[in-house]
């Protein structure tokens, strides 16, 4: 079974919280898929699904027919925690980063910068990072995060040498 990462412009109607679970406890019930992780922005304007699932066409028409507007869906590959710790949603997340992979970079080659740089958030440890989705096609990766402020993140990917495409405030799941 793959990882697909769904990145979803939310429509009029989902823009509280109690709005927004009712909506993933639908597509929990009604898709085929397996719902990995939800992450929404604290304006309830983007949402970010992880599914499992065998069968990408068929996750695509029944997003459809849920109403769930499709912008952006790929194959992705979880980095940084073992998928079931990412099930279980334990860790607190406030932040999502997004980088646009350089054109040139390789999968391997990012898991190992990776691994060499992760090190360095020890430097910034009022940020702790939780995990990192990576597109299959190494077009961009997601990193989720909990951290005080926008720019303790910031901080902690300059000390990674990590670029940042743009940060999302994630809503409280509390």
């Amino acid at each position: 079974m793959a990882l697909y990462l769904v990145e979803s412009t939310l429509n009029n109607d989902i823009q509280t919280k109690a709005a927004f679970e009712e909506k993933v406890e639908t597509l929990q019930s009604e898709l085929a898929a397996e719902l990995i992780e939800v992450q929404v922005a604290a304006d309830f304007n983007r949402a970010f699904f992880i599914f499992e699932t065998e069968d990408e066409a068929t996750l695509a028409s029944s997003l459809s027919e849920q109403d769930v507007p499709v912008d952006l869906k790929k194959e992705v590959r979880l980095v940084g925690q073992e998928l079931e710790e990412a099930k279980k949603q334990t860790d607190k997340i406030n932040y999502l980063v997004e980088w646009n992979l350089p054109e040139d970079l390789t999968m391997d080659a990012y898991l190992e910068r990776k691994k060499k740089n992760s090190v360095h958030y020890a430097e910034v440890p009022e940020v702790e990072f939780s995990r990192t989705y990576v597109c299959e096609d190494m077009t961009k990766c997601l990193c989720f995060y909990d951290a005080p402020d926008d720019d303790a993140v910031v901080r902690a990917r300059e000390a990674v040498k990590a670029p940042i495409d743009s940060i999302t405030q994630l809503s409280n799941k509390e």
